[in-house]
């Protein structure tokens, strides 16, 4: 079965970078078979060895030890990437410009409620499981809302990939088009 590993803030402004060649090679090395990966971002797909969120976790230290980069390693069945595409709860006007970001856990109530009140302009975003959708009026790169702010009030990390991206994820994985 194949499975989404999101790597958080690689390849990213000239920070973390690791060329997917070798996210490949290491994932390989690990481990994984039928890997692959979508564009630079560190979007990993694999049949991982073991426990799907284990492998999470062992990809991060090898990762780390390897190319010497410590980033969260967020881990989702192709079937919650599908669901997260499906539960986008915004109507989408430009796929770029609303974003899952798939959590490293679901928030507390409390802190969702907390959120609520920090500044969006005309944005918007909810909470759905261990997702946080945003939908920017005007894209990620003119925001309303603050997204870093919005993940330390909501006491969790994660990492965004515009609806794109996931839809492309989903079918690469094999998840689009099942019953849901």
């Amino acid at each position: 079965m194949t499975h989404v590993y999101l790597l958080r803030a690689v390849n990213v402004g000239g920070t973390a970078k690791l060329p997917m060649a070798e996210l490949r090679a290491l994932a390989t090395e690990l481990g994984a078979t039928d890997v692959s990966t979508y564009i630079a971002s560190g979007n990993l797909l694999c049949a991982p060895p073991g426990d799907p969120r284990a492998f999470a976790d062992t990809l991060r230290t090898a990762v780390h030890d390897q190319f010497g980069i410590d980033r969260d390693v967020v881990h989702r069945p192709a079937d919650q990437v599908r669901d997260a595409l499906r539960e986008h709860p915004f109507t989408v006007v430009n796929p770029g410009y609303s974003y899952v970001t798939f959590l490293t856990a679901e928030p507390t109530a409390d802190a969702v409620q907390a959120a609520q009140a920090l500044p969006r302009g005309d944005d918007e975003w909810s909470v759905v499981g261990e997702q946080l959708h945003v939908r920017y009026l005007s894209g990620a790169s003119k925001p309303g809302v603050n997204a870093e702010a919005l993940l330390r009030t909501l006491g969790v990390a994660g990492t965004a990939r515009n609806l794109r991206t996931v839809a492309e994820l989903a079918s690469r994985a094999g998840a689009l088009g099942k019953p849901g």
